[in-house]
């Protein structure tokens, strides 16, 4: 069950030694709180798995005669997988297939150079994705060439923390047991206030970094019941 983010700033009072606020506020510690959360956030999305992962079928699109995709979700930090967002074999973009490519690659410079295609009878697209992604600013996806007609898309993308918008009501959204770790941030940032050279508390900065690794153990590997060999070149044809 998630914790609220409530919970863990009176837990941690405790280890501050004061239980009601008066030397450090509540808006004070949400703040070390939030800090937190991005550090973990960016350790976690690290592992290259799937706790930040999300897919969007509703809002991206490729538009006629267009080199950027539209409807790019705010909150996108890293685009995983671009695909059209009805794969049957009866559509015109079954066989459209979107590969990542670098804009000053060969394949990008030479799909630029080519006049608007028609996607129905399968097209390789080529995208690269520019700016700084959320939380800064919704990234640009620029697409090669560019097509004749619509195209809906599916974008699976890494979401950005969104820690901003938390408040002591949220839960607390790092997965894989970190209240300990969250609390021991929030102490460690917390006593600097009271420390002559203003900086965080080393011991429990400590404490925070062994709770951190142990976090980052014990939520990776995502799924166990994938082999743990690798088929040769030829495997799955014999």
């Amino acid at each position: 069950m998630a914790t609220l983010i409530s919970a863990l700033i009176a837990d941690a009072r405790v280890d501050l030694k004061e239980t009601t606020a008066r030397f450090w506020t509540d808006a004070e510690l949400l703040a070390h709180f939030k800090k937190g959360v991005n550090d973990l956030w960016g350790a976690i999305v690290d592992l290259n798995e799937a706790h930040y992962q999300t897919t969007d079928i509703t809002n991206v699109s490729l538009t006629a005669n267009s080199e950027t995709l539209t409807g790019i979700p705010s909150d996108c930090f890293r685009v995983k997988l671009i695909e059209p967002r009805d794969l049957t074999n009866d559509t015109q973009t079954a066989n459209v297939m979107f590969w990542p490519r670098k804009s000053h690659s060969a394949a990008a410079r030479n799909a630029r150079q080519l006049n608007a295609q028609d996607p129905s009878g399968g097209l390789d697209l080529f995208y690269e994705v520019e700016g700084p992604g959320a939380p800064v600013a919704t990234p640009t996806v620029r697409i090669a060439p560019q097509v004749t007609a619509v195209i809906l898309l599916r974008l699976i993308y890494i979401a950005a923390p969104g820690s901003a918008a938390l408040t002591t009501a949220s839960n607390n959204p790092i997965p894989g047991e970190s209240d300990n770790a969250m609390k021991a941030w929030m102490v460690a940032h917390a006593r600097a206030k009271e420390r002559e050279d203003r900086s965080p508390d080393p011991n429990w900065l400590a404490i925070y970094g062994t709770e951190k690794q142990n976090l980052l153990v014990r939520m990776a590997p995502r799924q166990q019941q994938e082999p743990d060999v690798v088929e040769d070149l030829f495997g799955g044809y014999i």
